[in-house]
C-alpha cells in the first residue's frame, strides 16, 4: 500500500449503543469524494479502545467495503498486550486491510529492546503492511528513533505515526533510515513536519475538511510552502478547537453541529463542555461549516 499523502483518521458513529452504519458509511463515501489518499479507523479518533470486537469487525468491514479498493484502509489495531494486538492485526487482515497502524503498548511502559520485540511479533504475524505509531502523551512511552531505524529494517513495517509534536525526533528519524513513510499524526505540525521530509499525515481535520486538508499536505509535498502556509494559517483555529479537550470529543461534536453524526460517546468520554462550544461554532463558521451544513 501507499502510505503518503492524507489519510483520516475516522471517528467512529454511535446511536443508542451501537455502530451507526449509515452515518460511517457516509462519511467514508464524503472522504472519497473528497479525494484523501487513505483512511485509519479504529484508532484514536475511532475510540477503538472501547469497542468490542465485533464493533471493530463492523467498522472495518464498512471501510474496506466501501472504499472498494479505491485507496488503502490502514486499521487500527494496537492493544497494550502483545498476543491481542496480533490477534487484532490478523482479523484486519482477514476482512481485507491494507494495512495495520500499531501503537506503542500504554501503560505497560517497556523498554524499547520490549518496544522492537513488539512491532517485530505484530509485523511477522501478518503479511499486510504495518505503520508504527508513536504518540508517548498518551501511552506514557517513547519510540526512540534508534528503535525506529532498527524497524525499518523489517520488510513489512513501512511508515511510522509520529504524534509527538517533536520535529527532533522527525530529523532523526530521516537521518537514521529512508526506508519508512514518516506520517504526521498531529494536524498543527503537518506544515513543519512535511518541510522536515515528511510524506504525508493521519489527520483529525480532515474528518470535517478533507478538501483543504488535502490542499495543505498536497501543496506541502510539492515544496509550496508559501500557499501551504496560507492554508495552515485559514486552518489553524479549527486545528486548536478540535484539541481543547481530548480527541476525539470536539471532533464528534463537530460533525455533530453540521449534521453528519450523532453526539454520542463511548464513556469515559463525554460531550463537548459548554465552556468550548462558542469557540467550536466559531471555527466552523469560519470554514463555512455552520449549524446543519455539510
Amino acid at each position: 500500500m501507499r502510505m503518503e499523502g492524507l489519510m483520516t483518521a475516522l471517528v467512529t458513529p454511535l446511536r443508542e449503543g451501537s455502530v451507526d452504519r449509515v452515518a460511517l458509511g457516509g462519511l467514508v463515501k464524503r472522504q472519497l469524494e473528497a479525494g484523501v489518499a487513505g483512511l485509519v479507523p479504529c484508532g484514536t479518533t475511532g475510540e477503538a479502545a472501547t469497542l468490542s470486537n465485533a464493533e471493530r469487525d463492523e467498522v472495518v468491514y464498512c471501510c474496506v467495503s466501501e472504499t472498494s479498493g479505491r485507496i488503502p484502509v490502514l486499521v487500527g489495531v494496537g492493544t497494550n498486550d502483545t498476543r491481542s494486538t496480533i490477534n487484532h492485526a490478523r482479523r484486519a487482515e482477514t476482512l481485507g486491510a491494507d494495512g495495520v497502524l500499531v501503537v506503542t503498548p500504554y501503560y505497560n511502559k517497556p523498554t524499547q529492546e520490549g518496544l522492537y520485540q513488539h512491532f517485530l511479533a505484530v509485523a511477522e504475524a501478518v503479511s499486510i503492511d504495518v505503520c508504527l505509531y508513536n504518540v508517548p502523551g498518551r501511552t506514557g512511552v517513547s519510540l526512540h528513533p534508534d528503535t525506529v531505524a532498527r524497524l525499518a529494517e523489517v520488510p513489512n513495517i513501512t511508515g511510522i505515526k509520529e504524534a509527538s509534536g517533536n520535529m527532533r525526533a522527525v530529523s532523526e528519524i530521516l537521518l537514521r533510515t529512508d526506508a519508512l513513510t514518516l506520517l504526521s499524526g498531529d494536524d498543527f505540525t503537518v506544515l513543519p513536519f512535511m518541510a522536515l521530509g515528511g510524506q504525508g499525515a493521519i489527520s483529525v481535520v480532515s474528518n470535517l475538511v478533507p478538501e483543504l486538508m488535502r490542499e495543505l499536505v498536497d501543496t506541502a509535498a510539492a515544496g509550496a510552502l508559501d500557499q501551504a502556509r496560507a492554508v495552515h494559517q485559514r486552518l489553524y483555529p479549527l486545528m486548536q478547537a478540535l484539541f481543547l479537550e481530548s480527541n476525539p470529543i470536539p471532533v464528534k461534536s463537530a460533525l455533530a453541529m453540521i449534521g453528519l453524526v450523532q453526539e454520542e460517546f463511548r464513556m469515559p468520554l463525554h460531550p463537548l463542555s459548554a465552556v468550548h462550544r462558542d469557540t467550536l461554532r466559531r471555527a466552523l463558521a469560519s470554514l463555512g461549516l455552520g449549524e446543519g451544513a455539510s
